[in-house]
């Protein structure tokens, strides 16, 4: 800031200019500060005018000491440079640097140059529109600006400041698409485009990485280099609508600045010289929490804060006066000169409600944690195809996408090579049957595999390539002569095709995620008013969502935070911005694969037999038995179950029939290229595909018939007589999947087929994850392991936030009273402490091992909120997963007495919860087990009950309305099932403490120190590599000398 000083009289004011424009002087807040200055009685303010600023010469203005002057839309920043340098007034804001914030690059070059944290960016400059770069390259996953790449999501930003027109671009592998962030517009302020995948080229913009901010972002308000305001909304990047109150206003909550984040502001005010200045915070954790800057407004004032206009006036009084009259005490007065009434705080009433939570008997317990493990919503049925391939084109593509090399296997998932492989197959078999009498069996078989693949590819594009995965492995080979005629390499001529498709997560399953967030919404916080929306706006929510690495999983777990938090809008921008991937803790069996085969074998034999330990005798514990559920008459259940598919085959065998017809009769006419984005918009059913007869969805009656085909086939070995047990819940999923979605088709005998069906999966799934008690409870431990350690690793840190809250409440009341707890807590953080360390260090996607650390505790500014208790937080993590890992966590929790080092603890779920479980006939979709964890303020921090722990469950989506027969009156119209309401695991009244919970989950979980370091965050799986295009010039020379060959080969694998 600009200084000097006249020799200002006693008796005289200090003029203060204010040289802006007329719309800027008569805002809100502007007015606010500028009456507390008049109120001082100190300063003279006088106001330019519009008029005078645009067409009156300099000379012609009035005189000042300080001046305010800042540039607005059709400001002319150059006069009133040559104003204050003919008047040299002191300037609050200096007016050259403000040049820098026209120019985005500069702003990022400025701030780099102070040592502020910025985010990874390049800069594209052209000179006019659609100019080719060679520096620039786009392919549909990352872009490349002098070799630097940014794979999506990315950020685009125009290098005009005054643009604010912002794309994000969204990976294929989270859908695809484009979010245009722009100025508010009514309650808008972004925009998804689903379609929109390539960027802009008609002028010059930055790229930037796009930063996961939890949705949430931080504007924060300087008043001069030692004062900062920070107030938090919601990210304009998550839904687009804008929060309001009452009054039309942005909702905002203040929050707290971390040290650094205040050494960051201060470096703001040196590096542009603007003593007023507003800039945008993003606070990431990416491993470690970091905050990072991502824009520079220049002259910028809180809305709607007396306190703030308060500061903001005695600041810049003292500003003044230090400057022009520096004999005067500059001192903030004891009462200030003004008296304008304060919002009124919320009543007693309203604290009540934010402290109570549905289910709580106790008035004295706050809510600290909810933990949730939650089974992904209703999908299609997973499948896979098996076929042994010798086409030349299609070997030609397993090497171009495995680097060209002959033992190497390729995986195509992206776009692009799944295209490659589409076109390929279009061009090797016909859309519909050839019906040539002398096409042999085997040839028959191969052309109806091809048929199904080329019908995957060609189905509407379910998430990019999480739902298609193709793997080509190389399976034979031939010895060829080496390019460079130097002896000889193997050449492949076989390979081995797997494609995995289905499993998609329906519009059922959308609906139900969403719906059951708003159900955590509404019933596992407090429910009052805004409840949870409040908790978490104003930065006393600490949610992370975490998911497998299974589309459908993200999907609901998307959809479930869109529930949760009131968002509007596609699900790609809520996923890429609130939901975090982790497979290795929510993905697989972990250890468990040679147990659960065991396990399965064991309970084919006792399927086969139909001998189930003692079941004509009642027990005590009837779970107790090996296979305990397993039908008395399975055998015979079993032969009903391959005859009544075969049946269901062969209806849907007609359909495709009919179906192959139609398309021989239309021609083989070009499908559109692979679509990537198409079922993400597909929210609701299709009414006009169940009204022309089809399937829903997009499935075909060739996949419907593949699918089907397979079942029957895997079910039972015709000639080898023996039936295959581990294809019973198969055809279970497969079954009620048709009977809710495709009951329009009539298919004779489905509900039969469910029914059967439905008697041998209850036996047969449960039973899958240990046939007993004691091997449940190791298999498990061993899949749910690392999820299970992370679990208390979050109990843990709720506590220790806790308690290092109360110390700090009680440091001049008892010191005493929260040594022993904090001592308590302090051993075992050490070591989360040491492990998160080494984690960041290896992955930036690491878990919030030790999310709650002093610096990077985010928290509501106590001063400024309106807010009662802001120092309350509620810690939320979410588990998003699969089947397996929800039935391993609930036998843990239910068998973990039985362990050899808890002899003689008790369960810690209660003899009528067991009896419950046992008789559970599935854990269906959208099943649920929540933790929530209650503190008891009552009794002293150390005390064993402080901390309690209460355990419910949900079986998921009632299909009842199945089991009564599936008729189709009776089926919901939208095919969406309602979830079942969530049931104890205690009984009522009784207490498990944190301590109770930790000591019988312990040896089952992994500790904190033995975490591995999780997986480093990789590219997404699209090889767009330079050297494909060298590689393919090779390949064609080997594939043309190799032509002979492959057909002498072929030929005789065929035969």
């Amino acid at each position: 800031m600009a200084r000097r000083n006249d020799g200002w009289g006693d008796g005289d004011k200090i003029k203060i200019g204010v040289c802006v424009m007329e719309k800027k002087v008569s805002c809100s807040p502007m007015e606010q500060i500028l009456e507390r200055l008049r109120a001082f009685g100190e300063f003279e303010i006088i106001i330019f005018g519009d008029k005078m600023i645009l067409e009156d010469p300099i000379e012609s203005w009035p005189i000042c000491d300080c001046l305010i002057a800042f540039y607005s839309s059709g400001y002319p920043l150059e006069k009133a440079e040559k104003y204050a340098a003919l008047r040299r007034p002191f300037l609050v804001n200096e007016l050259a640097p403000q040049y820098l914030l026209h120019d985005r690059s500069k702003v990022y070059q400025q701030l780099k140059l102070y040592g502020v944290p910025v985010p990874t960016y390049a800069v594209v400059r052209r000179e006019y529109p659609n100019q080719e770069l060679s520096y620039f390259v786009e392919e549909d996953d990352f872009i490349e600006i002098h070799g630097k790449r940014f794979c999506k999501p990315f950020v685009e930003k125009p290098i005009d400041g005054d643009d604010h027109n912002i794309m994000i671009y969204y990976p294929s592998l989270a859908g695809g698409g484009m979010k245009e962030l722009f100025r508010k517009v009514g309650n808008r302020s972004s925009e998804f485009y689903p379609y929109v995948r390539k960027v802009r080229r008609d002028g010059s913009y930055i790229y930037e990485e796009f930063m996961p901010t939890g949705g949430t972002d931080v504007k924060v308000y300087t008043v001069g280099p030692v004062y900062a305001h920070a107030e938090a909304r919601k990210s304009p990047v998550v839904d687009g609508v804008v929060m309001r109150n009452s009054d039309g206003k942005e909702v905002r909550y203040p929050v707290l600045l971390t040290p650094s984040e205040k050494q960051i502001a201060r470096s703001i005010c040196q590096a542009f010289r603007q003593a007023v200045c507003g800039f945008d915070l993003l606070r990431c954790d990416l491993g470690e929490a970091t905050s990072y800057v991502c824009d520079v407004n220049g002259w910028s004032f809180v809305k709607s804060s007396y306190k703030y206009y308060d500061d903001a006036a005695c600041i810049l009084r003292k500003i003044f006066l230090d400057e022009k009259a520096p004999h005067i005490a500059s001192t903030i007065p004891t009462s200030l000169p003004w008296k304008i009434s304060e919002p009124v705080q919320p009543s007693d009433a309203v604290r009540c409600h934010e402290r109570g939570t549905v289910g709580i008997s106790r008035p004295s317990e706050e809510l600290r944690c909810v933990i949730a493990v939650i089974r992904h919503g209703d999908r299609t049925p997973k499948q896979k195809v098996k076929l042994k391939v010798t086409e030349e084109k299609l070997l030609n593509l397993m090497l171009k996408y495995n680097g060209g090399k002959a033992h190497a296997e390729a995986k195509l998932k992206s776009a692009l090579q799944l295209q490659d492989l589409l076109d390929a197959t279009r061009i090797l078999v016909p859309r519909a049957r050839s019906g040539r009498e002398s096409d042999s069996d085997v040839e028959v078989e191969h052309a109806e595999k091809l048929r199904q693949v080329r019908a995957v590819l060609e189905e509407g594009g379910h998430f990019s390539g999480i739902y298609r995965k193709v793997q080509l492995k190389p399976s034979n080979w031939v010895r060829v002569p080496k390019d460079n005629r130097e002896g000889e390499e193997e050449y492949p001529v076989e390979a081995l095709m797997v494609l995995k498709y289905g499993g998609v997560l329906t519009h059922a399953g959308r609906k139900q995620a969403e719906e059951l967030g708003r159900y955590f919404r509404n019933n596992m916080y407090p429910s009052e008013g805004p409840g949870l929306l409040r908790l978490h706006s104003t930065y006393r929510h600490d949610l992370k969502i975490y998911s497998s690495d299974e589309g459908r999983v993200q999907m609901s777990a998307a959809a479930f935070a869109k529930g949760l938090l009131d968002l509007e809008g596609e699900l790609t921008p809520i996923l890429v911005s609130l939901v975090s991937k982790d497979s290795s803790m929510l993905d697989g069996f972990q250890d468990g694969t040679i147990d659960i085969n065991e396990a399965k074998a064991q309970l084919h034999d006792i399927i086969i037999s139909s001998e189930v330990a003692n079941c004509n005798e009642p027990m005590e514990f009837p779970w107790m038995v090996d296979g305990a559920r397993v039908p008395k008459n399975a055998a015979q259940l079993l032969t009903d179950l391959a005859e009544l598919t075969k049946e269901i085959t062969a209806q849907v065998k007609m359909l495709s029939d009919d179906e192959d017809e139609k398309a021989a009769i239309g021609g083989d006419s070009p499908n559109p290229p692979y679509d990537i984005a198409t079922a993400l918009g597909n929210a609701e059913i299709d009414t006009d595909r169940i009204s022309a007869g089809l399937p829903c969805g997009s499935e075909s009656f060739l996949l419907m018939f593949a699918r089907w085909k397979k079942l029957e086939r895997g079910l039972y070995n015709e000639r080898k007589k023996r039936f295959d047990t581990t294809q019973i819940p198969d055809i279970y999923d497969s079954c009620k999947y048709d009977l809710l979605h495709n009951s329009h088709l009539n298919l004779t005998g489905l509900s039969d087929l469910f029914k059967v069906s439905q008697l041998l999966a209850d036996g047969v799934i449960p039973n899958e994850y240990g046939i007993n008690p004691k091997q449940k409870l190791k298999i498990g431990s061993k899949i749910a392991r690392r999820l299970l350690g992370k679990i208390l690793i979050d109990l843990h840190n709720t506590r220790r936030e806790v308690t290092a809250a109360a110390a700090e409440s009680n440091t001049h009341n008892d010191t005493t009273t929260v040594s022993s707890a904090k001592l308590k807590e302090r051993s075992y953080y050490e070591e989360v402490r040491n492990e998160c360390v080494e984690r960041s260090s290896s992955n930036k996607k690491a878990i919030d091992l030790d999310d709650s650390h002093e610096e990077t505790k985010y928290c509501l500014d106590p001063k400024y909120a309106n807010v009662v208790d802001p120092e309350r937080r509620v810690r939320t993590r979410l588990y998003f997963t699969s089947e397996s890992h929800m039935h391993s966590l609930m036998n843990i929790l239910r068998y973990c007495n039985l362990d050899e080092s808890l002899n003689g603890e008790e369960s810690l779920v209660c003899r009528s919860s067991l009896d419950l479980l046992f008789k559970t006939r599935e854990l269906d979709y959208m099943s649920y087990i929540v933790l929530r964890m209650f503190e008891n303020t009552e009794v002293p921090l150390e005390h064993p009950k402080r901390f309690r722990i209460e355990m419910t469950f949900s079986r998921g989506a009632d299909i009842s309305s199945l089991e009564s027969g599936g008729k189709e009156s009776l089926l919901p119209d939208d095919h969406t099932m309602p979830i079942m309401e969530p049931e104890r695991l205690q009984e009522v009244g009784s207490y498990i403490t944190l301590d109770k919970f930790d000591k019988m989950a312990r040896p089952f979980a992994m500790p904190a120190e033995d975490f591995p370091p999780a997986a480093p965050s990789q590219p997404l799986p699209v090889r767009f590599c330079k050297d494909i295009e060298l590689q393919a010039g090779k390949l064609q020379h080997k594939s043309d000398m190799l032509s002979g060959i492959l057909k002498r080969k072929t030929k005789k694998l065929q035969e």
